[in-house]
């Protein structure tokens, strides 16, 4: 019986063809596998460079180009195109076996053969050719072809290399990308170690090849499945795993384990993916956690996507998702019941009451921080304890008789919460830690940590007191260059070990390459930690897709802002750029408010995101911290004006705390990075007046 898969780049063009032309295809193939010849279906190309690339009428317009193999049984669908531009696509490509991976890849032989005269024409000019450096047996044991290898050979420039991006087989030009950024052939073949093929590579055998493609085709298990694929193509390559990403998801571990990376290289993917291996390997209840609840719902629902067959989503009943501070609370209630929480304003009143009582000279936000960052971060509970403490990050020394009043303005604070009763988010997660730390019985045996640079260290505390120390316990996903709230901790001092189990990745796979340049230059000559006592890099972060540069543009006041934004919004609409694929980001509520305002106003439906959940019908506009998780196929940040980027009221007076300012200023450029690199394909900066000073144009 014949069996379809369906390629990757069939996917993603899915969503773009006309419904009725969607159900036709779906029609089509979910019979396709019934046919007991279904060869008789396909039409040979007469011109083809590859026998064994076919056709299939879809109607009379409409043809699906299929790759039928000379032996086995697996059909894969690569295309669905036009009549004569499908005879065209399926005329000029060849299908091969990768010799390393052992993997399906196809290329344009048409447009290779056509441009490599040229190439090889001026290169007979040049005094060095670009891969010189590197000989024909490395290239080789890398899976670079004999017919990709006389394309390397000839090219002396690397933009003659990217501009081959759209022709050469995928994984040969990374290999080749890779070795033209400066790595050496070993660094090459460590990257790419978890998709090298230990097995004997048939290069005729495509049937063979295609089954160990998970990254470039799904194998469809019937009609059911078939349409399954077919409602949610964007959703399901989401959750798709490079061979890199793959090994670290299925990785056994001694002990905690990381992985890092920049943004859009597909850290959640991988934790999502870790939570599954967990859940079927049956040791014990799994807990994924976040620090936001929107980030929680997010989880939740792409763990639902990984719910593909029955085996899988009885699984993940043994998952349990849910945000740090819900599962502190729920433990909280177990011995305490429901607490009471002291509001913002009422604690800062307390701070300013018993600093003018105790004649301590600070003000209430230095007094906040030092009791969050010092006090409840290191677990102190008397004047012995604060006195020897590391007050790292703080800024602002203190003498021994400065500390000793400050320790009494604190502990004067926490006598007056426990004599009224009242809690903070933090001594919550603290008592919840402290609850758990005591029992044998873990309510945990994996714990799947994503976004974990935005976990303060009383959280980190009950998520090790919540599972017990064992392989496999804890596995952390995040980057500190996205790190959006004021937290620094080092994992060692939270007792959890990651050294020698940590993976970077590289690869963005959401962002252009010109928008993630210019990205980073945000956070150029910034020292960001990396959570483990050192400093974190992204170094190498790179995507090997190329777009336009991002537009930034300044305007004199905000109404003419707005009238560009709006103007903006409607160059990507007019593009047929769907309004559920736009994105806005601002600083503040209130500019949320008029930029929405703004749409309405013009006729562009418009939707403030409250819950971080978007809508398809409508352009999203949310603050920067709601875009958090979030992506876009375009995005426009407004209000990126020294007056609202950094927000006054989120920065420390340097006079007040200097170590709080630095922190709090590199934040707020954090803040901004993230909310840039949501964006997919086209980005726009826009501010009125003077730039922000975190701008590369101001600098």
């Amino acid at each position: 019986m014949a069996r379809l898969a369906i390629h990757r780049n069939l996917l993603s063009d899915f969503a773009s063809l006309q419904k009725p032309v969607q159900e036709r295809v779906s029609e089509v193939f979910s019979k396709f596998e019934n046919a007991t010849h279904a060869g008789l279906h396909l039409e040979k190309v007469n011109k083809a460079r590859d026998d064994r690339i076919r056709t299939i009428r879809i109607d009379k317009y409409w043809r699906g180009v299929v790759l039928a193999p000379e032996s086995g049984d697996t059909y894969t669908l690569l295309k669905v195109l036009g009549h004569d531009e499908a005879y065209k696509w399926a005329e000029r490509r060849r299908v091969s076996v990768n010799g390393a991976t052992g993997r399906i890849e196809i290329r344009d032989a048409e447009a290779i053969d056509s441009s490599l005269p040229q190439l090889a024409r001026m290169a007979e000019s040049a005094p060095e050719r670009l891969f010189d450096g590197v000989s024909d047996a490395d290239m080789e044991r890398l899976g670079v072809d004999e017919e990709t290898l006389r394309f390397a050979r000839a090219l002396t420039d690397p933009v003659q290399l990217e501009a081959s991006k759209g022709f050469l087989p995928q994984v040969q030009w990374e290999v080749l990308y890779g070795l033209a950024t400066g790595m050496s052939a070993d660094e090459v073949w460590e990257e790419m170690s978890a998709s090298i093929t230990g097995e004997r590579i048939d290069p005729d055998d495509l049937d063979a090849a295609v089954q160990r493609s998970p990254d470039r085709v799904v194998l469809v298990d019937g009609p059911d499945e078939l349409m399954a694929v077919f409602a949610r193509p964007f959703d399901l390559w989401r959750v798709y795993l490079h061979p890199m990403q793959q090994q670290v998801a299925q990785a056994r571990y001694r002990g905690p384990a990381r992985v890092t990376g920049g943004p859009g290289t597909g850290k959640t993917v991988v934790a999502l993916h870790r939570a599954r291996t967990l859940a079927e390997r049956g040791e014990g209840r799994v807990l994924v956690t976040t620090f936001t609840s929107t980030l929680a719902d997010s989880l939740s629902a792409g763990l639902k996507l990984l719910a593909d067959d029955t085996r899988t989503a009885e699984a993940l009943e043994n998952v349990t998702v849910e945000h740090v501070d819900r599962l502190a609370h729920r433990v909280f209630r177990e011995v305490h019941g429901q607490p009471t929480l002291l509001r913002p304003e009422r604690e800062r009143k307390m701070w300013s009451e018993i600093a003018e009582r105790l004649g301590v000279p600070f003000g209430p936000g230095f007094l906040g921080e030092e009791w969050r960052q010092v006090v409840i971060a290191q677990d102190i509970s008397d004047a012995e304890g604060y006195l020897g403490a590391k007050r790292t990050g703080r800024g602002r020394r203190l003498g021994a008789t400065q500390k000793a009043r400050v320790w009494q303005a604190m502990f004067e604070f926490e006598r007056a919460l426990e004599k009224e009763g009242l809690w903070t988010h933090e001594t919550v997660c603290a008592e919840a830690a402290h609850i758990l730390a005591e029992k044998d019985d873990k309510p945990f045996r994996h714990i799947v940590v994503d976004e974990a640079q935005d976990l303060s260290a009383e959280k980190w505390r009950l998520l090790r007191a919540a599972v017990p120390e064992d392989h496999d316990d804890l596995f952390i996903a995040g980057d500190t260059h996205q790190r959006i709230y004021q937290h620094r901790i080092s994992l060692r001092d939270m007792g959890i070990a990651v050294a020698g189990r940590s993976t970077r990745l590289r690869i963005n796979y959401r962002t252009t390459a010109d928008i993630l340049a210019w990205s980073l230059e945000l956070l150029h000559g910034e020292a960001i930690d990396d959570m483990d006592g050192g400093l974190e890099t992204i170094a190498g972060c790179r995507s090997e897709v190329r777009g336009l540069a991002p537009r930034t543009t300044g305007y004199p006041d905000r109404a003419a802002e707005l009238r560009g934004v709006v103007a903006t919004v409607r160059e990507w609409l007019d593009s047929d750029i769907l309004p559920g694929e736009i994105g806005i980001a601002a600083r503040s509520n209130r500019l949320v408010k008029e930029v929405s305002d703004a749409l309405q106003a013009a006729g562009v439906p418009a939707t403030a995101l409250s819950s971080g959940h978007t809508d398809a019908e409508r352009v999203s506009v949310g603050t920067m911290h709601r875009m958090k998780g979030l992506e876009f196929r375009c995005l426009a940040v407004a209000g990126v004006d020294a007056g609202q980027v950094p927000a006054a009221a989120a920065v420390t007076p340097e006079g007040e705390d200097p170590g709080a300012h630095a922190a709090d200023l590199l934040r707020e450029r954090c803040l901004l990075f993230v909310a840039c690199t949501r964006a997919r394909e086209l980005l726009s900066v826009s501010w009125q007046g003077d730039p922000s000073p975190f701008l590369p144009e101001s600098r």
